[in-house]
């Protein structure tokens, strides 16, 4: 071997072997030594600083055909994984993410969010030292991947859940068969109106999206939209009433009525009957007596025979109204704020599809107020009208038109109170118990009806909520004029409210109750009126009819004495 020999090779090995892995080193370190013949083995390892042996181990696997492997360490070697070196590794990690399978229900992880650095800390403190990278590499070879939650699970199954499903499709059917409507009804979430942030991407100019305040505080003046809508399955159009105040049983049939009144007697001039689908909670609840009532209403106006078939309590997903309609106004709401109702409207009328669906939109500003209650005579009549089907009548049932041929209905108050004596009241408004006279009485009565409007309204909102079963009013019906008329008696105590009950024909409960709701009211007399009302309180009332007739006569001759 010559000095150029030499030099040559120990450029090449400085250019090659910081480019090679420890098995290619070998293995080319060894056949440049096999080139070199004798002595070659110990010329190259004092060029390339390596042992002797490192090349005589290359020659040994280049003359025994060494395979390609295609890694840099033999199978085996290298540094052992972290689970064999730590045998309780595993175990310990089992029971940091899924602890209730191991069955250790207090983990100190379990109410957290274990992210890769948390399980890596928690394994380092119970004596199980580990990188995130490792825990991330181990989880995977156990078969773990992050995975968002997938609501597929169903809730309970009601029982002929499907068969109430396959009734619904039966009778649809039948009614597109022989042309007559059906609609699928429901309310969409509600929406504020202001400058909000809406979830959802639009196409706009590169660098200028929609801009919207980074908070969004809502408070309880902020003017909320309710769109109803109403799905004609037939005619695939859509019409959507958008209310301002609140879902009711009532706002759900003003809907339903606005689409017939403007849309559905058009579309279906002689039709007889009307099949609604709707699902069985909120104001349409199936069993809402005020919701059935409303519609029963509803039936007699339009003399439509409704037929209402509800889906069954956790599936009103299956809701045409749903994925046929709500599905693509939330599509066209995407990314923009509500800033007004008008902007709601048009952005709802302007909802299209390719199978060539339409909406109409429009505003409803009535006021739905909360807290209606029925009575039992009511509850009962309106059960009586109802017509169920064989087949789960909760859910499927008719309201026919009311039979004009038939005998008006008596109003229930009026059914369950007797009407009071005229004589009775032309007696207790007298001078000498109202301090006023009858003209004056009449003026108050008319004066204070719109106040006795907002108490009513009042009432209705603090008893919002609360279980009705157990609330009584009072014993028997009272009109307005007869309600001032006790608060006027008590509050000048003139006559006591058990001699006034049995003159007007009810129980003193009743008008204890009536009389000590309405004598707020009146504070908001005339000055005129008010004066009279300030007169003291007698000590000692009329607790008999002669008594009452005594204290008239005796009012009537000092009045006679006095002009005199």
């Amino acid at each position: 071997m010559t000095e150029v020999t030499l030099a040559a090779l120990d450029a090449k090995l400085a250019a090659m072997l910081p480019h090679l892995d420890e098995r290619q080193r070998r293995l080319y370190l060894a056949s440049e030594a096999e080139a070199l013949g004798h002595g070659g083995v110990a010329a190259v390892a004092r060029l390339a600083e390596v042992s002797e042996s490192t090349i005589a181990r290359g020659r040994d696997e280049l003359a025994g055909g060494a395979p390609v492997l295609g890694r840099v360490r033999r199978p085996g070697g290298g540094r052992r994984p972290a689970a064999e070196r730590d045998p309780g590794l595993v175990p310990a990690l089992e029971a940091l993410i899924e602890p209730h399978e191991i069955g250790d229900p207090v983990s100190p992880l379990r109410w957290t969010t274990a992210s890769l650095r948390d399980l890596a800390r928690e394994l380092t403190t119970a004596g199980h030292p580990i990188s995130a990278t490792a825990v991330g590499k181990l989880l995977r070879s156990m078969g773990f991947s992050l995975q968002g939650m997938v609501k597929t699970r169903a809730g309970s199954q009601v029982p002929d859940r499907d068969a109430q499903f396959r009734h619904i499709n039966t009778r649809v059917a039948e009614f597109l068969t022989q042309g007559l409507p059906v609609v699928s009804v429901d309310a969409k979430k509600k929406e504020p109106i202001g400058d909000f942030a809406r979830a959802g991407r639009t196409y706009r100019p590169k660098g200028r999206p929609i801009t919207a305040p980074d908070h969004d505080f809502l408070d309880p003046n902020t003017p909320i939209a309710i769109p109803y809508g109403v799905y004609d399955l037939g005619r695939d159009t859509g019409w959507v009433n958008v209310g301002t105040d609140r879902n009711t049983a009532a706002f759900t049939v003003e809907s339903l009525r606005r689409w017939w009144n403007r849309q559905g007697r058009l579309d279906y001039p002689g039709a007889t009957r009307l099949l609604v689908t709707a699902d069985s909670g909120g104001a349409n609840s199936a069993d809402s007596h005020l919701f059935k009532t409303d519609l029963a209403a509803f039936a007699d106006e339009c003399g439509l025979s409704v037929t209402v078939m509800h889906f069954p309590p956790a599936t009103s997903k299956w809701n045409k109204v749903e994925h046929r309609l709500f599905s693509r106004i939330t599509h066209s709401l995407r990314g923009q704020p509500l800033t007004s109702y008008e902007v709601l409207l048009q952005t709802i009328s302007a909802t299209r599809t390719s199978t060539g669906l339409t909406v109409q939109a429009v505003l409803d500003e009535n006021a739905y107020p909360t807290g209606r209650t029925l009575t039992k005579a009511e509850r009962t009549a309106i059960l009586q009208r109802v017509e169920r089907d064989d087949f789960h009548g909760e859910w499927n049932y008719t309201l026919a038109p009311h039979d004009p041929q038939q005998a008006p209905p008596v109003e229930p108050e009026q059914a369950k109170a007797p009407s009071i004596p005229a004589e009775a009241t032309f007696l207790l408004t007298h001078p000498a118990l109202t301090g006023m006279s009858r003209e004056q009485f009449d003026r108050l009565v008319e004066e204070l009806e719109p106040f006795r409007r907002v108490l009513a309204e009042a009432e209705r909102e603090k008893r919002k909520g609360i279980n009705r079963r157990g609330y009584n009013p009072g014993v028997g019906f009272l009109d307005h004029r007869h309600r001032v008329l006790v608060a006027v008696l008590h509050h000048r105590n003139t006559v006591t409210l058990t001699l006034a009950a049995q003159l007007l024909g009810r129980v003193p409960t009743s008008l204890n109750y009536h009389a000590h709701h309405t004598r707020p009211l009146l504070a908001f007399a005339a000055p005129d009126i008010a004066a009279a009302l300030a007169h003291p309180r007698r000590t000692h009332p009329p607790r008999t009819i002669e008594a009452l007739q005594n204290a008239i006569t005796d009012h009537e001759s000092n009045i006679k004495s006095g002009s005199s």
